[in-house]
This record gives structure tokens, C-alpha cells and sequence, in this order.
């Protein structure tokens, strides 16, 4: 990976080959965004304009075919590029995601409505099931109020995973960055991020009253869950790191966590909350570590 990092900051030649060649080719429109995110982090939007405006052509494209997923993602994650490079904190950025996964979820409503619809008409049909004994007891209201929020929580769905994707896309621009230019600093950054308790309790309120606040702010639910599972991945790495532990725990931890999706992942939540609180991280005793990356790489 390190060797494509090198050959797209060889000219403009080359990183327009990769960020353009990525985003036409199927399935691949995240190494597209990474690209074009490692370009913007290092030379600037102003640079990277050029490079970047080539590569909306076949995301508009994909776009006209039904594939909205190589322009949502390039251009998501070019905009958390902005704002990393702007004022180098993942915190921001995460914060930042959940704006930038709300208009995700608005994109998908308005343009992939019918689908969206016919899913949950499918899986409102599934709820009898899903819930046999829970649901016989429920009112007609109460289950009818469930149904309601199938779509706008299917919907925030994907746009949490569109969002995950975008943010997956910047770290790894962010890493080849760091790669080439200042070795360890992504990982330490990285390592350092931690929500502090007023901001860790407003991301949980977001999660547990958002469908309260409207039927279509269900999307909060899933959206306010990433930044604090990513917190919850840094946390870990930082435990193995300053632990000094075998990266045999985060193959671990990375295999669990796409094996048992459903119960990993609010477990890195909660673990994020918790160490907002206590600060696990901070209660080790600190080694040297490398600084951070800037936005100048």
C-alpha cells in the first residue's frame, strides 16, 4: 500500500490515474476517496481541485446507473479531508460525520425513496416474528409507531455504513500521509482520540431520543453510534500500545468484531462512554510516543 501512497504523489499524472481509475472501476470507489483524500491532505484543495473535479465524472456516472456509492463517498470523505486538514482532531472529524451521514440519509430518502419503502414494507412484514410475544402485547398505536420507523431507521442505516466508509476512506488517506511524510503519526493521533464526558453523553442522547424527536430523526440513532465506536477502536489501540501487547489482540479484536457484528459493535460503544469517564488510557503510565500528523503532512 505504501508503494501506491508513492506512485499517487509522484505527479499529477499518476494520482488522476488512481483517484479517476478507482472511482470507474466497480467496488473500488473507496480507494478512490482515499486517494483523493491522501491529494487534498497534502497539497491543499486548491491543488488537489484539478485531480479531484476528473474523478466526479464516472461517480456521476455510477451515480446515473443506480450506484450512488462512489459519489457520496468521494465527496464525503474529501469534505472530512477539509476539515481534518483545517484543524488536525479525529474528534471534530467524527463530529463532523454525523452531519455528514444525516445528509447521507436525506440523499438516499429523496432519491432512492420506492426502494427504501419496499424494504420496509418487507421487513414490517417480519415483525411478528422477529418480535412474537413483545409485539402480541403491544398496541395497535405502538405498532403501528414501529412500523413508521422501519424506513427512517433502514434508511439511517445506510447512511451510517456510507458514513463508516467515508471515514474509513480519510484514515487511510491520512495513513499513507503519515506514511510517507511522518512515520507512527497516524497512529498516534489515532491512539489519542477520546470523547470527553459532555460530548460521550450528548452522542448517547442523540442514540437513545432520536426517534423522539421525529420519525425521520431515527436516522440519529445509528449515525451518533459510529463516532463513538471508532472512539472505542482507538481506545483498545491505545491499550495495546501503551501495554506494550502483542498486535495478536487487535487481529483479534478486528476478526470478532466482523464475525459478531450485532455484539461487538454496541460493545465498542459502550466502552467508548465508559472511557470517557474513567479514562483508561490516562490512568496507564505514558511512554514516549510519536507526535501527530499535521495537514501538511
Amino acid at each position: 500500500m505504501r508503494a501506491l501512497a508513492e506512485f499517487i504523489m509522484r505527479g499529477r499524472m499518476q494520482a488522476t490515474l488512481v483517484v479517476v481509475g478507482s472511482a470507474a472501476l466497480p467496488l473500488l470507489f473507496w480507494l478512490s476517496a482515499a486517494a483523493g483524500s491522501l491529494v487534498l491532505l497534502r497539497r491543499g484543495l486548491s491543488d488537489a481541485t484539478g485531480i479531484l473535479a476528473w474523478a466526479l465524472l464516472p461517480a456521476i456516472g455510477w451515480w446515473y446507473f443506480g450506484e450512488p456509492r462512489t459519489l457520496l463517498v468521494l465527496l464525503g470523505a474529501l469534505g472530512l479531508a477539509c476539515v481534518l486538514r483545517a484543524n488536525p482532531s479525529w474528534r471534530r472529524v467524527l463530529l463532523f460525520s454525523i452531519a455528514l451521514g444525516l445528509v447521507y440519509g436525506l440523499v438516499l430518502r429523496a432519491t432512492f425513496h420506492e426502494p427504501i419503502e419496499a424494504m420496509a414494507q418487507e421487513l414490517s412484514k417480519l415483525l411478528p416474528q422477529m418480535f412474537d410475544g413483545v409485539h402480541q402485547q403491544m398496541s395497535v398505536d405502538d405498532q403501528a409507531r414501529l412500523r413508521s420507523l422501519i424506513a427512517p431507521v433502514l434508511t439511517g442505516l445506510l447512511a451510517a455504513l456510507l458514513q463508516v466508509v467515508s471515514l474509513l476512506s480519510l484514515m487511510l488517506g491520512r495513513f499513507w500521509q503519515a506514511a510517507l511524510y511522518n512515520p507512527g503519526g497516524f497512529g498516534s493521533e489515532f491512539r489519542e482520540l477520546r470523547f470527553p464526558p459532555m460530548l460521550a453523553m450528548l452522542l448517547l442522547v442523540g442514540m437513545l431520543l432520536g426517534p423522539n424527536l421525529g420519525v425521520e430523526m431515527a436516522m440519529l440513532t445509528p449515525l451518533c453510534s459510529v463516532p463513538l465506536a471508532f472512539a472505542g477502536i482507538a481506545l483498545l489501540h491505545g491499550l495495546v500500545a501503551k501495554g506494550r501487547l502483542s498486535k495478536f489482540w487487535l487481529v483479534g479484536m478486528y476478526i470478532t468484531l466482523l464475525l459478531f457484528m450485532q455484539l461487538t459493535f454496541p460493545l465498542l460503544v459502550v466502552l467508548a462512554i465508559v472511557d470517557s469517564l474513567f479514562d483508561f488510557r490516562g490512568r496507564l503510565t505514558d511512554k514516549p510516543d510519536s507526535g501527530p500528523a499535521n495537514g501538511e503532512g
